[in-house]
């Protein structure tokens, strides 16, 4: 269902959901970043459903066109409908051919829409293969623990795939509520500065920090002031996939109750039988009392 400019749009921002007014969020005047863009279901679901609308316009002037196709029935739109499929795929089985200058007019003006077509549905399929996921994962909770005698804001987040990232970017932003002496309410942003911001390489986990020190915004919060402030942790990651040789970007949204006072990730690694070093995935959200030990910032 198409929206009008008018409608209501809702728009989700971690667990948090707003509602646009004055955009759409099928913007035909752009159907390459639609197409891009929409889930794989919706696209092939839209590809069938053009396939089949040309394949029955198409039929439909077979069939009114007369007897415009040998071995078909005049006026059939099932013989025409089929015709049309055989004659868009450029298959041309041999059975059923144009018989009639109107014929060969819609077969013709057919087949160069089955190039385009073709040409369209092969870019756009190449296009959305080609995009690298980051397959990086985040922690479902950030933490609030010491480091040094410092509480710091950790978030814990690892490469998913085999090989590793080269030149990892991290940033993290604050979105908190604010209102003015005049009785205005706006959200304001804030850079919070990250112990470790770059990494050569990512191959394994990696432990975003930032010092709640007196320059912090989160400075003098406890846990129950800062739930309450309808705060938002935004966190982003920038790197090469050097194998690949494209970047890629991942971020992700948590609000103010995904942030966990007093508490300390579990560690993730641990030495088999044999001495080797293992890191196991599935603890990257356990979290536990912060013990005040100082965490390690694994790469």
């Amino acid at each position: 269902m198409l929206h009008h400019a008018h409608d209501p749009v809702h728009v989700r921002i971690g667990n948090a959901q707003l509602i646009k007014l004055g955009t759409k969020r099928y913007d035909l005047s752009d159907p390459y970043h639609l197409a891009i863009t929409m889930r794989w279901r919706d696209f092939f679901a839209a590809s069938l459903s053009l396939y089949l609308l040309i394949n029955l316009a198409f039929g439909i002037l077979y069939a009114v066109g007369g007897h415009s196709i040998s071995n078909a029935r005049a006026g059939s739109l099932l013989d025409g409908f089929f015709f049309s499929i055989e004659t868009l795929a450029t298959v041309g089985y041999g059975f059923m051919a144009p018989v009639s200058l109107y014929g060969h007019i819609i077969a013709s003006l057919e087949l160069v829409c089955g190039l385009v077509f073709t040409t369209l549905f092969t870019g756009l399929t190449f296009v959305r293969f080609s995009r690298i996921k980051a397959k990086i994962i985040f922690a479902k909770r950030a933490v609030v623990a010491r480091h040094g005698g410092v509480p710091t804001l950790m978030l814990r987040l690892a490469y998913q795939r085999a090989g590793s990232l080269a030149d990892a970017e991290a940033r993290m932003t604050l979105l908190r509520l604010h209102r003015t002496d005049e009785g205005e309410i706006y959200r304001q942003s804030y850079e919070l500065k990250l112990l470790h911001s770059r990494l050569a390489l990512m191959a394994l986990s990696w432990t975003l920090m930032h010092e709640i020190d007196a320059d912090s915004p989160l400075h003098g919060l406890d846990e129950e002031t800062f739930h309450a402030s309808d705060s938002r942790l935004i966190v982003t990651i920038r790197a090469r996939n050097h194998r690949a040789g494209t970047d890629v970007f991942d971020l992700t949204f948590l609000d103010a109750e995904q942030i966990a006072f007093n508490r300390a990730y579990q560690e993730m690694y641990y030495a088999d039988d044999i001495g080797h070093i293992r890191l196991d995935l599935q603890k990257l959200d356990l979290v536990q009392a912060d013990t005040g030990s100082e965490s390690i910032v694994r790469s």
